[in-house]
């Protein structure tokens, strides 16, 4: 039995499989070929198996193989090999991911009728479970506004309003949208950030309501997953209500998160809590019949009376709770990310200029920047770079202030994550012993790539590859110099606007073979 041209479905499944496309030769996406194929093969041969048990007929697997293709297209699996489209690495929990999605449909069933979406409960599980040094979803951010990321939007939202619209559920993604963008409006304004893959610093303000609002994954989710006909409710009202509550839900955890990681997570388990709660809305919102009814008993009631005559008490009691919902919904947005504000650290200006240091600006070495640095900032190409590195020197001479005045507050203005706890590891061991040793360092040839962190929602660092030479001087506890000594060394240093505009030191790592 093959589906019918005119199947929704099919149109679905044409926008999908054409935004994997332009992600495998266009888009850079993470994830390969037999990796795609593992996901959608292995929820088609189960669907045809169940179907074949049940009716004796082989059927198309339409929906089945929608549901693999939404894990491979979200899914990402940490380890799999850059750049290599036809990789087999990790296939397999692809296909197990994807078929344990498809199989929630068969297990959690209400009233003869699946309850989740199935790629949407599978994923969520599985980012919850594994976590993000195992599995990520897809960026929000795929590339910048290119011919192929032009055309990949063309795709979603054209397919996504002409199928939306057939299916008469363009007004449930309207809601959805536009509350979503209401909330995080609020939640951007209120000084939320996020640190992502690929950005240098916090994504913040304008720049995170608009990556988030404007994602073409959160496009992917709006069109393609939370109006799944069978886990929406059945009326009109009731469909409404839904698309506009998944966004209350999705906001309300983006809030409590600080990473995109679980910016993400949040966003698609909003639509798992709804599927949840949707008996619920189906009971306060039911589909009727004539359009006196399309309110629902539940609200009819509380309009009009019993009776049906208008009662004005509980019309004010509507319009006020109504009122009510518009203003607790920022104020809770507000309170939920209130404990992960505060990325963006306050200015270091004044407190770096109490440090003495010197760096001979003409004795930095021209650098190479790596095409894959042009290619993503093409402002960080030839003197783009020059001040970076000096930041780099900078944060550098302030380390060796900070071990020989035992202040940590000047190592937590230049360094962060690794590099901090390295830092801080030889202040202290710096006051146990009494003996402190500094390094001076002398480039000779620097080479600049990206270092995009895949596992670790860090945010997006450069990789500085530096020779030269590093004079090593070692200092008693009475601050008198011991011994010193030179030698050459061979590094990289990878520097990030981690808190907010200035580089700072984030680790140093073996330099790349």
């Amino acid at each position: 039995m093959l589906p019918n041209r005119r199947d929704p479905r099919l149109h679905v499944a044409a926008v999908i499989i054409t935004i994997h496309v332009l992600g495998q030769v266009a888009l850079g996406f993470q994830v390969s070929v037999p990796q795609v194929l593992a996901a959608i093969l292995a929820c088609a041969v189960i669907e045809v198996a169940i179907t074949f048990y049940e009716t004796r007929s082989f059927v198309w697997p339409a929906s089945a193989m929608l549901t693999g293709s939404g894990v491979a297209l979200i899914l990402r699996v940490v380890g799999t090999p850059v750049d290599d489209h036809w990789t087999t690495y990790a296939w397999w929990v692809f296909a197990l991911v994807a078929g344990l999605s498809l199989l929630s449909k068969y297990v959690i069933r209400y009233r003869g009728s699946h309850v989740f979406n199935p790629s949407n409960i599978g994923l969520v599980v599985t980012f919850v479970l594994l976590g993000s040094s195992r599995v990520e979803p897809l960026d929000f951010w795929w590339a910048p506004l290119n011919p192929a990321m032009l055309l990949a939007y063309a795709v979603i939202l054209g397919g996504g309003l002409l199928i939306t619209r057939r299916l008469k559920l363009l007004v449930l993604a309207a809601s959805f949208w536009i509350v979503l963008a209401s909330g995080l409006g609020v939640l951007a304004a209120s000084g939320h950030c996020m640190t992502a893959n690929w950005a240098f610093a916090p994504v913040c303000g304008f720049d995170y309501w608009r990556v988030i609002v404007g994602s073409p994954e959160t496009m992917i989710f709006l069109f393609f997953m939370i109006t799944d006909p069978k886990t929406i409710p059945a009326g009109r009202i009731g469909r409404v209500a839904f698309g506009a509550l998944v966004a209350v839900a999705s906001v309300l955890g983006m809030a409590t998160q600080s990473d995109e990681f679980g910016a993400k997570v949040t966003l698609l388990a909003g639509l798992v809590i709804l599927c949840a709660a949707r008996p619920l809305i189906d009971r306060l919102a039911p589909a009727t019949k004539t359009s006196d009814d399309q309110l629902g008993p539940f609200l009819r009631r509380t309009i009009l009376g019993d009776a049906g005559a208008p009662r004005v008490s509980r019309r004010l009691v509507g319009i006020g709770a109504a009122v009510l919902a518009v203003l607790a919904f920022p104020v809770a947005v507000v309170l939920a990310g209130t404990p992960t504000r505060g990325y963006v650290a306050p200015d270091s200006s004044e407190l770096l200029d109490t440090v003495p240091y010197h760096i001979d600006t003409s004795t930095l070495p021209t650098i190479t920047v790596g095409q894959d640095v042009i290619d993503f900032d093409h402002t960080l190409a030839g003197d783009g770079i020059q001040p970076i590195l000096f930041a780099l020197g900078q944060n550098l001479e302030v380390e060796d202030q900070a071990l020989l005045r035992r202040d940590e507050s000047l190592l937590e203005a230049v360094d962060h994550g690794d590099r901090l706890i390295q830092m801080q590891s030889e202040l202290a061991d710096a006051q146990a012993s009494g003996t402190t040793t500094i390094h001076h360092y002398r480039f000779d040839s620097v080479s600049v790539r990206l270092l995009v962190p895949f596992g670790r929602q860090t945010g997006l660092s450069l990789g500085f590859v530096a020779t030269g030479t590093v004079t090593i001087d070692t200092y008693d506890s009475a601050g008198d110099l011991q011994t010193t000594t030179t030698e050459p060394f061979d590094t990289m240093f990878a520097v990030r606007q981690a808190t907010g505009a200035r580089w700072l030191d984030v680790a140093e790592l073996p330099p790349p073979t």
